[in-house]
């Protein structure tokens, strides 16, 4: 990764995380497509939804005959913690429009602000609407076709998680982890060590007594808090 924020640099930095959408985006087409949606339904999901998690959990919901009240209320909830995402992004995005903001904040991900924290690092803490757009853009549209993929190979892969599909967010999200505390030298390396085993904790402990849908927004709340804390008052 290097400090340039063109368009071109945002499609290059966000090809190493495509493996991420594409493996889950299958999955999830795969999974819809057993659970009764056809490939048009799956694709307009993933174009409209945009969201993983949620839309596994949408699946799962229909399957269980719940309410439309009960699904909106639920991908609300484990969607909020997009909101804490956007407030981060924002500051950085401050001398653009507002519908440039609109555009941001509506295709931004997990794993696009995880790329964007990360780039800050070699870009004196500045982004740019050009390279943070093209890196969402990119994300979007592998999202959807891979969905669609699966929905159309649905009926030939019966289970996507023998193929390790399930765990491909989950090893993006590990190295995109280890560029950041290697490429941040504004906050002390023993300061983020802790940090990320005070949220293992939160996290295996969470698990235990709080709601999923919950769980991160909560996590998320409590280690900013008791980063800040420690911060100062040891480094």
């Amino acid at each position: 990764m290097k400090n340039d924020l063109s368009a071109r640099a945002g499609f290059k930095d966000t090809i190493p995380t495509l493996s991420g959408y594409i493996g889950v985006g299958l999955a999830f087409g795969i999974v819809a497509k057993a659970a009764g949606l056809n490939v048009l339904m799956i694709t307009l999901m993933s174009a409209i939804t945009y969201s993983g998690a949620a839309q596994f959990v949408i699946v799962s919901m229909l399957l269980a005959g719940s309410s439309f009240s009960a699904i909106v209320l639920s991908v609300f909830l484990l969607s909020a913690r997009m909101l804490l995402m956007g407030m981060t992004v924002a500051p950085f995005m401050k001398k653009e429009s507002l519908f440039r903001n609109v555009i941001i904040g509506s295709l931004l991900t997990d794993e696009t602000f995880a790329l964007s924290m990360n780039k800050l690092n070699y870009t004196n803490r500045q982004l740019s609407f050009d390279w943070l757009n093209t890196s969402n853009l990119v994300a979007y549209l592998t999202w959807i076709i891979s969905s669609g993929i699966g929905g159309a190979l649905g009926s030939l892969v019966p289970n996507p998680n023998q193929f390790g599909l399930d765990f491909a967010f989950i090893a993006m999200f590990i190295g995109l982890l280890y560029l950041q505390v290697a490429a941040d030298r504004t906050i002390d390396r023993r300061l983020q060590v802790i940090m990320i085993l005070i949220t293992l904790v939160l996290v295996y402990v969470g698990m235990i007594f709080v709601p999923s849908n919950l769980l991160l927004i909560l996590v998320t709340l409590i280690g900013c808090g008791l980063g800040v804390l420690l911060k100062h008052a040891f480094f």
